[in-house]
């Protein structure tokens, strides 16, 4: 490590040209190539996914997008088919089929087509977000007259739509209401979904960075110190942000993954290059030349930075294990992401800290370095009053921060696991208006109606499938059924069933699972017919019961991973276990968090996140990957410095005492720059990205200020020695690794031995430091204070 911070160092220059190279290289050339994200999260082999097969195939005039254009007027201003009001719609109607993008308008009145006049007399074309009804007028329109919809179909699908295209169909109908009393008209849809990006592009991300950089200045004091940590992730992350938008063209990767990947490497590459950047400053505190400050910083928080880096990486790639292609897609980027940010803290940084020199101190530290000379002693604060005062009460601060936790973690067991749609969107945006105005005059289960597919071999199966409508009716929790409806060259067959119940229902799924379980194989058997549910509820279903099924598989590969990767660093049986539990609390804590706001809905319209719903069927996966990463990294700098005590005075209460004290200031500032990282993403305007932000968010802070702050250190002074037991016979078998060198005293003979020709090697510094409370003479008895690992 020291090596390479030397190469850096001295070739500072080169560094940062190839660094700036590269970044602009591979942001060209996405930007070139143009991006190929996936927003299908289909899983093959389940019932959804046969329906979207076969429609793909058989039906493929029913497999385009298309989106609902809703108009209801109000109690008093009569109904949607009064004259004033349906004049005004057929010329609306009229105009959207005329614009471009817009293959064919289908409403109450009639039909409108680009290529033809409307056509009043065909009433039956069906489509739209859901609400299939009867042929006729009274389809699209609600049993109190009051709401009325119709269906625009588009030449291209909604992932390939300009938001220009579809704001210029819903300014059209919206102009119909313009003048008219008690007329309101919205829009829902994939399509309409493109004309409510909320805000700037990427302005979360730059309200988070600014916070960081508040953060930073107040810990430093000095703009160039300060600066350094973020330019060092952004140039990381950027050119990972990049080179995901080229992995596009390679393998299957979700939409959000790139949105994803920034947040991680955002909050990692900060945090990281933060470690690196208060170890230099310390050393230039004591007198070392800017060289073998940074060298020193590398060889020692560096080597954390790469384990706790790679961490995170090993922790995000296990979701392969899961082998779902979309989510292969995310971890590798957000592996990507992490490993590039890694790679610039310990190459990109060294070259920068070489590059301000002493600009890294501020001035009045430059000052009272040039009066006072050298620092010779840790400074004593808060963390060190806190440190004793967990060390005295460790009985009933443990207690108290496992009932916090518990108390969190208590919403996790009511997780409802589904995905969320344009009714759980801002009440606000117009897709939620669409929305909900459909579900007053149609029914809650209008805007999610499930496909029933059949496919048929023969006239048996026709007949058998043609008479399966009158049984659907009278089947619980069933609103409404389309007749049979035969394509497909006779082969295939569609029946829409609409629920009596909303999609993100239970009573939904219920009745899902009833056709699937009892209802479908009675109508199958003894012949060839095979029916198949689709639909949004079957989908989310299908979705969130294949996750479900591998969450404890990769849940067992991501502890015994963390668990194996300290054992081998810390040498004992203890550490590992206590960290997979504090990773595991941290995560069903976070989880709570999550289930409060987005499923229980407190507080989620008012932070402008929308109406309550489900969670996200893939949100526990990434979750739990990246948590037990991040909660990793805290783990190793705070065990690591209390790992080094222990080694120089087995004393567990000196090692408990001195790691947490020394580590507490640079693992809060980082946790609370991630913090805001995190936070402010729930300004994306996504509500998926935004759960993300806030149970990542929350993770941390539980992590940070609860778990490593006060229940870790109180567990490790009620087990004592116990701490660092490791079997005599598993101590011969495993490998040594070393997260630092050994002791910061190595870490100086390194940089003196290989040194840089500016100065004396410099040898480790032990100077007794008394703790609040102590007299400076028990100092030495307490043990020596060197500095913090970070």
């Amino acid at each position: 490590m020291a090596a390479l911070a030397r190469w850096c160092l001295r070739r500072r220059a080169i560094v940062i040209v190839l660094w700036l190279a590269a970044f602009a290289g591979v942001a060209a050339a996405a930007a070139v190539t143009g991006s190929a994200y996936s927003g299908d999260y289909d899983i093959p082999g389940t019932d959804s996914s046969k329906v979207s097969a076969l429609v793909e195939r058989r039906l493929p005039d029913r497999a385009g997008d298309s989106d609902t254009i809703v108009w209801h007027t109000a109690d008093g201003a009569g109904s949607v088919r009064a004259p004033g009001v349906e004049r005004r719609m057929r010329a609306a109607l009229r105009q959207v089929a005329d614009l471009p993008g817009v293959a064919s308008v289908t409403g109450p009145y009639g039909v409108a087509s680009a290529t033809g006049p409307y056509d009043a007399g065909d009433t039956g074309r069906l489509g739209g977000s859901g609400g299939l009804g009867e042929a006729g007028d009274n389809s699209r329109i609600s049993a109190d007259g009051h709401t009325a919809y119709a269906t625009v179909v588009f030449r291209e699908p909604a992932a390939d739509l300009g938001e220009a295209e579809v704001r210029r169909v819903l300014d059209t109908v919206r102009s119909a209401a313009s003048g008219a009393k008690g007329l309101r008209v919205e829009m829902g849809g994939a399509g309409a979904g493109l004309t409510e990006r909320t805000g700037p592009a990427h302005l979360s991300e730059a309200i988070g960075v600014g916070v960081a950089a508040v953060v930073l200045f107040l810990a430093f004091g000095s703009l160039a110190a300060t600066l350094l940590p973020i330019a060092t992730a952004l140039i990381g992350v950027g050119t990972a942000y990049a080179a995901i938008g080229l992995l596009g063209h390679a393998m299957t990767i979700a939409d959000f993954a790139p949105m994803l990947g920034m947040l991680i490497g955002l909050g990692v590459g900060i945090d990281y290059a933060l470690f690196i950047v208060t170890r230099h400053r310390k050393g230039l505190r004591r007198g070392l030349s800017v060289e073998q400050a940074a060298q020193r910083a590398v060889a020692t928080s560096g080597r954390a930075v790469v384990f706790a880096g790679a961490t995170v990486c090993l922790a995000l790639l296990g979701m392969l294990v899961l082998r779902l292609s979309f989510l292969n897609g995310v971890a590798v980027a957000a592996a990507l992401t992490v490993a590039l940010t890694v790679a610039a803290s310990l190459t990109l940084l060294p070259a920068l800290l070489g590059l301000i020199g002493m600009r890294a101190l501020s001035r009045r530290e430059r000052g009272r370095l040039a009066e006072r000379g050298p620092e010779v002693a840790a400074s004593q604060g808060l963390c060190a009053r806190w440190a004793l005062y967990v060390e005295r009460r460790p009985k009933l601060l443990g207690a108290v921060a496992a009932a916090l936790i518990a108390v969190l973690a208590l919403p996790t067991f009511s997780l409802h696991l589904g995905t969320s749609d344009q009714g759980n969107g801002s009440s606000a945006s117009t897709t939620r208006r669409a929305y909900d105005l459909l579900a007053e005059g149609f029914g809650p289960g209008f805007n999610g109606p499930l496909t029933l597919i059949g496919s048929m071999d023969g006239a048996d199966d026709r007949m058998a499938f043609t008479q399966l409508p009158e049984t659907l009716r009278t089947i619980h929790g069933v609103a409404s059924v389309t007749a049979a409806d035969l394509g497909g060259g006779g082969d295939t067959g569609v029946i829409t069933v609409v629920p009596t119940t909303a999609p993100q229902s239970q009573d939904t799924s219920d009745l899902v699972g009833r056709l699937r379980a009892e209802v479908l194989p009675r109508a199958e058997e003894g012949s060839s017919l095979r029916v198949y549910v689709g639909g949004l509820t079957a989908g989310y279903d299908d979705f969130a019961a294949v996750i479900v099924s591998k969450l404890p598989l990769f849940v067992g590969v991501v502890v015994a991973l963390g668990c194996v990767l300290l054992l081998l660093a810390f040498r004992s049986i203890g550490i590992p276990i206590k960290a997979a539990v504090m990773n595991v609390a941290a995560v069903a804590s976070s989880f709570g968090v999550v289930v409060a706001i987005f499923q229980w809905g407190w507080g989620s319209e008012l932070l402008g996140l929308g109406r309550a719903g489900p969670i996200e069927p893939f949100l526990p996966v990434i979750m739990v990957s990246v948590l037990f990463g991040l909660s990793m990294d805290y783990q190793v700098f705070l065990v690591s410095r209390m790992y080094e005590e222990w080694r120089r005075t087995r004393d567990n209460r000196t090692a408990v005492r001195v790691g947490l004290a020394e580590t507490g200031r640079v693992i809060n500032s980082a946790a609370v720059i991630m913090i805001a990282v995190f936070s402010a993403f729930v300004l994306s305007g996504d509500r998926i990205i935004a759960m993300f932000g806030i149970g990542l968010a929350a993770a941390v802070a539980l992590d940070a200020f609860v778990l490593r702050t006060l229940l870790v250190p109180a567990l490790m002074h009620l087990l004592g020695g116990a701490n660092w037991w490791l079997p005599g016979w598993l101590e011969r078998l495993l490998p040594r690794i070393s997260i630092e060198s050994e002791g910061e005293g190595t870490g100086d003979a390194e940089v003196g031995a290989r040194g840089d020709g500016e100065g004396p090697a410099s040898g480790p510094v032990a100077v007794p430091v008394p703790l609040p409370g102590q007299p400076a003479e028990g100092a030495a008895a307490a043990g020596t204070a060197r500095s913090p690992v970070p």
